[in-house]
């Protein structure tokens, strides 16, 4: 039962993360114009925001859901203006090749933009709760060890698509010149700018 719970739960974080979003869009970006590390590193930062909500969902903390689901135009606004402010940095900022070591503060700072870039759309928790149903993860989570199982099963699983997506990003990046990865770093910095854009109004409207 209790490893039915963790395989469960590493099906959920996969089905969570797999979509494609602003997050995804950055990981790839990263993976190609940064190397690979700093796109699974930002994947880890989605995946720890994953398992944040994939918590509150395996152990029914209803008041932290109800909380979420009231602040949800805040948390909206707040992940829009992120966007929209990444955005016009990547696009103000010209591509430079990485180091050849990477910085301990840019991959701490790639993590922590992809957490709250997931963590600031809770409608995830809602998105959780109804595949969490969906699976059959309606009974077991009732003790410590059932939701800590469900908890790291869904941050493995969502780490576990950011590996696979950002691997096999990197299997093309020797293959493109700097001239492609230049537009590349602008291209992401204008679809970041979309999806904030998409953010605000749809929460404005």
């Amino acid at each position: 039962m209790q490893l039915l719970l963790f395989i469960k739960g590493l099906a959920v974080g996969f089905a969570i993360a797999a979509p494609v979003g602003p997050v995804g869009v950055l990981c790839i970006q990263r993976s190609l114009t940064k190397g690979v590390l700093y796109g699974l590193v930002s994947g880890l930062g989605a995946a720890c925001a994953d398992a944040v909500f994939g918590a509150i969902a395996a152990f029914g903390v209803s008041f932290i859901a109800e909380f979420l689901a009231r602040q949800q135009y805040w948390f909206q606004l707040a992940g829009g203006s992120l966007l929209l402010v990444m955005g016009c940095h990547t696009l103000l900022s010209p591509w430079r090749p990485p180091p050849a070591q990477a910085e301990a503060s840019d991959l701490a700072h790639d993590s922590v933009t992809t957490f709250l870039l997931t963590i600031t759309n809770p409608i995830t928790i809602f998105s959780l709760t109804a595949v969490f149903v969906a699976v059959g993860i309606t009974t077991g989570t009732e003790t410590f060890l059932g939701g800590a199982l469900v908890t790291g099963g869904v941050f493995l699983g969502s780490a576990f698509w950011w590996l696979i997506l950002c691997s096999g990003v990197n299997l093309f990046r020797a293959a493109v010149s700097d001239a492609y990865l230049h537009w590349i770093h602008r291209t992401s910095g204008v679809i970041m700018l979309v999806f904030g854009a998409g953010v605000l109004v749809h929460i404005f409207t």
